[in-house]
């Protein structure tokens, strides 16, 4: 890594694409609370006044897919009519069961999926994640819970941070960009000057950092009033940078909402992030990827490799041994190790995937 700046995006819970991962995964945690064992693989859009789900679902007892749909629109806070979306809006389902193909190599313990899969590690924040993405998170967080006071702040919305490096280690902030639709006929004249201090001064202070209020870019077009699916259509799985590492990490080919935990676009990258996290908290690296590769049906991965960008503190061989020893790579040994098979998923939809220590994937083996 030799950028001398990074910048990285969030968005905020109620930003279309996020409502789509997050309804995909409410369904998912729906079959995982009925059946340990289902299999899901669910895709969600969402446009004006109407949500469409489709995939695949299997699973021991029904589903009432509707009313999952409608009640996860309205703890988003799409309530209001004048947003042209809310949880009255139509709903279209059109589910059926796993395709043969796939389930009788998953029934023995196979990979749902073929795909590469990549974790990351770095010691720029307390959690180990890259600062740019961190930050980004954190501003979406802050404007998400600063709209529940205030009413006049609506759902969706963005943010951008770019961080100055000098020699891999961020050294001060250049740019904070957001984005937020508001009612303009509530809110005070003073909002710039609002955002600046009730979400960038107080989430940069979290960890050191300053910027003046000239650095703060707010609604670039000049005006944003309504926003979610009724100005821009949302799809399950378009936010994959947001999910996992903000640009700084590689990442694989494939979405990890709406998908069981067979799928190893989700569980496999989880293992990677697990290890890479791991090797970094063991002082054995300052920075690290890890990289997996699985085939459709097969148990275990055809390709393992781990790259430290010219950080590591020990030999190659010391990393390798320590890293592949964390976890039984095999698509079962991966979801028993971390305890995947759980209704856990729907707030990895939103904030990304990555960094939070209540999710299994984030431990530090000791």
């Amino acid at each position: 890594m030799n950028y001398s700046q990074f910048s990285s995006e969030s968005v905020c819970a109620g930003h279309p694409d996020k409502i789509c991962d997050q309804i995909s995964d409410a369904v998912l945690d729906a079959a995982y609370t009925l059946d340990p064992l289902a299999r899901v693989a669910v895709e969600t859009l969402s446009t004006v006044n109407q949500v469409i789900l489709a995939g695949e679902v299997t699973a021991n007892g029904p589903l009432d897919f509707v009313q999952i749909v409608r009640q996860k629109i309205a703890s988003l806070d799409y309530l209001d009519p004048i947003l042209q979306f809310t949880n009255n809006s139509d709903i279209k389902v059109l589910i059926h069961h796993q395709s043969p193909d796939i389930s009788q190599g998953v029934d023995v313990g196979g990979a749902g999926d073929q795909g590469m899969m990549f974790g990351y590690a770095c010691r720029e924040t307390p959690n180990f994640m890259p600062l740019p993405i961190t930050l980004a998170h954190r501003l979406c967080q802050k404007m998400d819970e600063l709209q529940l006071t205030y009413r006049w702040l609506r759902p969706d919305g963005k943010s951008q941070v770019t961080v100055n490096y000098v020699n891999q280690t961020p050294v001060s902030i250049a740019k904070i960009v957001l984005a937020k639709p508001l009612n303009y006929q509530i809110a005070p004249l003073d909002y710039h000057h609002f955002f600046y201090q009730n979400v960038v001064s107080p989430v940069l202070s979290e960890f050191g950092f300053g910027v003046t209020e000239d650095n703060l870019i707010l609604n670039g077009t000049g005006k944003w009033e309504i926003g979610g699916p009724s100005t821009d259509t949302g799809v399950t799985g378009r936010k994959i940078v947001v999910d996992t590492y903000g640009g700084m990490g590689r990442i694989g080919g494939g979405c990890f909402s709406g998908k069981d935990t067979t799928k190893v676009d989700r569980s496999a990258a989880y293992a990677a992030r697990y290890i890479a996290k791991n090797i970094v908290a063991a002082g054995l690296a300052n920075r690290c990827e890890v990289q997996l590769a699985y085939v459709i049906g097969q148990i275990h991965p055809v390709g393992q490799a781990i790259d430290t960008f010219g950080t590591a503190k020990s030999s190659q061989q010391v990393i390798d041994d320590f890293a592949w020893g964390l976890l039984d790579l095999s698509v079962e040994g991966i979801n028993r190790a971390l305890n995947l098979r759980h209704p856990i998923y729907q707030p990895t939809a939103r904030y990304g995937h990555f960094g939070y220590p209540e999710y299994p994937w984030e431990k530090i083996k000791t």
